[in-house]
């Protein structure tokens, strides 16, 4: 079984609850933020699993496979079929926890969020009409601003360890991925064995996708956090010089979040950069490439040479016989260029010195990532 594997405490936190219709929908549901009737829902004292926040814990998934598993055959193959289904479906368990997880941790940051701001304006405020040198109530106050904000970071480890668990559930998907395609070629099966395998590698790949836009939103709320407290840190520190002067001041003046951006591509990137050679290349042609090793290397000694060096990271995708074959292509190139990406932050490079793009090239069966320095 593939979840003999799975590290112990994550499969004894994988218990079967029963979902919605939609894989998807569960794991990642609406954004409050920007859909208001959600919000107001979500918000509502009756609604079940709602919290103060505006955050709705989703329900555990549901999908097409686990809907219709189809009939059992008798054969090798098909107990193969059973078994791979019943790994996929505690995948799917343990994805839709983690996604839970990370709702928990927003929710407490929210939280722990509004009380650092509320005592900061309460000294702010002490400061506006005028206090004295040194205030001893305002220096009380802003040691326990100074505690609400480690709780902040407390949050940020929390999402951390998520990510090292999704990041497990990513390797998982892989290795179950090419254990359904294995599957195909052993002998002595059936027509309905195929057609099985052929609805279990489509769910294998949906959960995949899912995991990576896991990892994706865990990687922004991280670098987004980290930013948003060292800014915080560096306007605690100009708040306490305006304490023992009796005096307010602005915010700090390093205190703008410049290092976070969001993930977003430019396309026909290599046109930029004509005949000048990648820093690394990366060639995603089998699942877990080991590739960081020789990036951090590689990033390491530029950042080295040039300290206010900035890098284009591009998804190059190869051209397939079909317009469909294309599409999916680019996309599996770009997963691959935001797994990079984290890697990049995982090494402490802020998002705003990294640039993503995307190309295709005619020729060459497996997508690369290539590294540029600008």
């Amino acid at each position: 079984m593939v979840f003999k594997t799975l590290n112990a405490a994550v499969l004894c936190a994988a218990v079967l609850v029963s979902g919605c219709a939609s894989l998807e929908d569960a794991l990642f549901p609406a954004d409050d933020a920007s859909d208001s009737q959600s919000a107001s829902v979500a918000n509502s004292p009756s609604s079940s699993g709602s919290s103060s926040t505006g955050y709705v814990a989703p329900s555990v998934v549901s999908s097409t496979l686990m809907d219709q598993p189809g009939a059992a055959t008798g054969t090798f193959v098909g107990q193969k079929v059973i078994n791979l289904r019943n790994d996929l479906r505690q995948l799917q368990t343990t994805l839709g926890q983690q996604n839970q997880s990370l709702q928990a941790i927003r929710n407490q940051t929210v939280q722990d969020s509004q009380a650092f701001h509320g005592t900061v304006a309460a000294i702010s405020a002490r400061l506006q009409v005028g206090t004295t040198p040194g205030n001893p109530i305002l220096t009380q106050q802003w040691n326990g601003a100074q505690g609400e904000l480690d709780r902040i970071n407390d949050d940020v480890l929390k999402l951390t360890r998520l990510s090292n668990e999704v990041t497990t559930s990513s390797g998982l998907a892989a290795y179950m991925l090419e254990s359904v395609r294995a599957a195909r070629q052993l002998s002595g099966a059936v027509d309905e064995d195929h057609r099985q395998l052929a609805v279990l590698e489509d769910d294998t790949n949906r959960t995949a996708v899912l995991i990576e836009r896991l990892l994706s939103e865990l990687s922004n709320d991280i670098n987004r956090q980290q930013h948003y407290i060292a800014a915080e840190r560096q306007n605690l520190n100009t708040m306490a010089l305006a304490i023992k002067n009796g005096q307010l001041y602005g915010s700090a003046l390093s205190s703008s979040p410049a290092g976070y951006a969001p993930v977003t591509f430019s396309s026909n990137a290599m046109q930029d950069f004509g005949s000048e050679s990648p820093l690394v290349t990366i060639r995603f042609d089998k699942p877990n490439v080991n590739y960081e090793g020789a990036l951090y290397a590689a990033v390491k000694s530029a950042i080295d040479r040039r300290p206010d060096a900035v890098f284009d990271v591009v998804a190059v995708s190869a051209t397939g016989s079909t317009p469909g074959q294309d599409a999916l292509n680019a996309s599996a190139a770009r997963r691959n260029a935001e797994q990079v990406l984290r890697s990049l932050n995982n090494f402490g490079l802020p998002s705003d010195r990294v640039r993503l793009s995307s190309s295709s090239k005619s020729q060459g069966r497996v997508g690369e990532v290539l590294i540029f320095v600008r």
